[in-house]
């Protein structure tokens, strides 16, 4: 039985009620107890840093060289929070609100809540941090729209928001590693957890400079490890993103939730060939200056410049004149897919669209800079230059990113971009405390399923990761360590550590003895092809059946031709890499397995064979309305658990953004 551990009670006074009624441990016992960490971006850095900040004993981990390199730190366009300072209708429930309806009524709605509820004060965190969020001319802090949402609730710092809150979560971190509070282990990737009498109790770990294995205990493991993109090879995600430390805890035991919510960008820099090894993102944040369009002619040769205003159709105005071009990630990703499909994409490989900021250029902020400075009756190239200036406060480093990498100005020329695998709404099974299928065992931030259901809005990352480490788990982590004090720390020299090393060195022995011929690049790039094919914007029943097929050919491939060159016993990135290939091996399939399972439509989770008459997202609720648990079993073996989700507050209907 899944249990989520909802309080009862109204939605709205759930938490505060479990705030008053939680266990507590007194500040002379959490000196007693010690608490493993792995991630340092957002999630991983704030929960390190509270939690030592309370008392307790913090290890904490990271792959990277320094915590601060955590991929937290390249989200550009804001933060979410209801705090109404534009003073247009803005609240705790619009922000709840809209976060369920873009998530298709497939998340849990007591965690939703509790994520709008909290939102304010990250914000106040974050500024008592120096975070320097973009401010409006009286000081007060600014925002900005983005999609799914008719209100201004986006908080930024220009096009680098994740940057400059992450140096905020890392200060505090840093702070406690020189008060001696937390202990920091940087070049230590989490190979497998280690379970003693069904609690989590540590893990071992890959030095990834010596290439030795290490054991570490805790009294409870928070996973904070991010999500998983780059099974798909070409992602927005970081190239060490991985899915490692959570697929370990998930083969101990640990429930995977909705495998197959796989969120799809709509603003990315589109592929250009095989030679690339990631993709670029260009913030959704652009989507409120700049107006996408395509061209009114099928394989259209003219330069974008060339082709007059009337000749344009500005598709997402015109399907979805509510919102526009601020409808959701996935409603806006389909539709530029759809149109591409039908023959309207433009560029050299005609799979992409373009999104142009002249309109606005112009008549939103050339005219507005005109009249503040009293020139009358401009011309076109005064209102250019002026406009300018005020987007590129806003949006000048991810203009001069799209410039350095197209050889583009996109202030002159519209920006083309196209869909691409970005965030991941599926992680590991949680309940309301953040507690996984295993007792002890955490899941925070990207590393869960729990708030954004099948479709996360923009700027809402940053919100649930900072959520869950500063004002979440440090109430929640201590219901269940108060029952923990009088555990002494256990030996590393205890069989199951002795248990959980020799699987770990086994498995590494075995894909360096492999010595086959071809390299954990290519493997991957195959598996990426794959899952996009078959199991990416939009899937079909056959599509998905052969792609699991596919897939386990692949990895019977890949354990009998792999090649790793160098020794286990040093620093080695390609048998790094090859660990975690082979983990996204096996979470390809299961993917694929769920979005078969799943004959819905829902959010990103888009089967073709359940469509409304106009093509949208046609759910299912009656068959559908829960969280899919996969239970590992054994090699291409999972168990289906349910959870039914329960709706109170906001009653399920058909989204609707027209």
């Amino acid at each position: 039985m899944l249990d989520s551990k909802v309080p009862a009670g109204p939605v709205e006074r759930k938490w505060n009620d479990y705030k008053g009624h939680v266990k507590l441990v007194n500040p002379a016992n959490k000196r007693k107890l010690e608490v493993i960490v792995v991630g340092t971006g957002l999630a991983g850095a704030s929960a390190a840093a509270t939690l030592a900040e309370l008392g307790y004993r913090v290890k904490a981990f990271c792959f990277q060289d320094s915590p601060r390199r955590a991929h937290s730190i390249a989200a550009q366009g804001g933060i979410n929070a209801a705090k109404n300072y534009q003073n247009d209708g803005d609240s705790v429930f619009r922000l709840f609100y809209d976060t369920l309806k873009g998530g298709d009524y497939r998340s849990r709605e007591a965690n939703t809540y509790r994520l709008a509820e909290v939102s304010a004060n990250i914000i106040d965190q974050c500024v008592a941090q120096g975070v320097p969020f973009a401010r409006e001319y009286g000081g007060l802090l600014d925002n900005r729209s983005f999609g799914g949402v008719q209100v201004k609730r986006t908080f930024y710092a220009a096009g680098q928001t994740g940057q400059q809150l992450l140096l905020g979560a890392y200060q505090a971190l840093e702070r406690q590693v020189a008060l001696g509070n937390v202990t920091m282990y940087a070049r230590h990737e989490m190979q497998d957890l280690v379970i003693i009498d069904g609690k989590a109790r540590g893990i071992i770990c890959r030095n990834l400079i010596t290439g030795e294995l290490e054991r570490f205990f805790g009294h409870a493991v928070l996973l904070c490890s991010g999500g998983y993109g780059n099974v798909f090879y070409l992602s927005t995600n970081a190239m060490g993103c991985n899915v490692t430390a959570a697929w370990k805890a998930h083969k101990k035991g640990a429930y995977f939730a909705n495998p197959c919510y796989t969120q799809i960008h709509p603003t990315c820099i589109p592929v250009t060939g095989d030679h690339q090894s990631k993709l670029t993102l260009m913030s959704e944040s652009l989507r409120n200056d700049g107006r996408i369009w395509v061209p009114k002619n099928q394989n259209e040769t003219r330069k974008a410049n060339d082709i007059p205003e009337e000749e344009r159709d500005y598709y997402l105005e015109r399907r979805y004149p509510a919102f526009g071009n601020l409808v959701p990630r996935d409603v806006a990703s389909r539709a530029a897919k759809e149109r591409c499909d039908a023959g309207y994409g433009v560029g050299t490989t005609k799979q992409a669209v373009y999104l142009d900021f002249r309109y606005n250029l112009i008549n939103k902020y050339g005219r507005a800079e005109a009249s503040r400075h009293g020139i009358e009756n401009p011309d076109t190239e005064t209102l250019v230059r002026l406009g300018k200036e005020v987007v590129k406060e806003k949006y000048g480093n991810l203009f001069d990113m799209y410039e350095r990498i197209t050889g583009e100005n996109p202030y002159e020329v519209p920006m083309r971009i196209y869909p691409a695998v970005h965030y991941t709404m599926g992680g590991l099974w949680v309940d309301y405390e953040l507690m996984t299928s295993i007792q002890g065992l955490y899941a925070l931030g990207e590393c869960n399923f729990s708030d954004h259901g099948a479709n996360r809005l923009g700027a809402s990352a940053l919100m649930q990761g900072l959520a869950d480490g500063y004002f979440v788990i440090p109430y929640t982590i201590g219901n269940y360590l108060a029952n923990e004090i009088s555990v002494k720390p256990v030996p590393t020299t205890h069989e199951a550590f002795e248990a959980a090393e020799k699987a770990v060195s086994d498995r590494m022995n075995h894909l360096m003895n492999i010595k086959g011929k071809q390299s954990v690049e290519t493997f991957h790039k195959r598996l990426g092809k794959i899952m996009w094919e078959k199991c990416g914007m939009a899937r079909n029943e056959a599509g998905l059946k052969e792609g699991i097929e596919e897939i386990r050919a692949l990895r019977k491939e890949f354990w009998n031709d792999l090649k790793i060159p160098g020794e286990i016993k040093e620093m080695n990135p390609e048998l790094d890499k090859a660990n975690r290939v082979a983990d996204f091996m096996e979470l390809g399939e299961l993917m694929c397995i769920d979005a078969l399972n799943r004959t819905e439509s829902c959010g990103c989770h888009f089967r073709e064979e359940s469509q409304t008459a106009d093509g949208e997202a046609l759910r299912i609720d009656d068959q559908f309305q829960h969280v899919s648990a996969w239970e590992f079993k054994g090699d291409d073996n999972w168990e289906l658990h349910k959870e039914h989700l329960e709706f109170e507050l906001a009653k399920p209907t058909q989204r609707n953004y027209k």
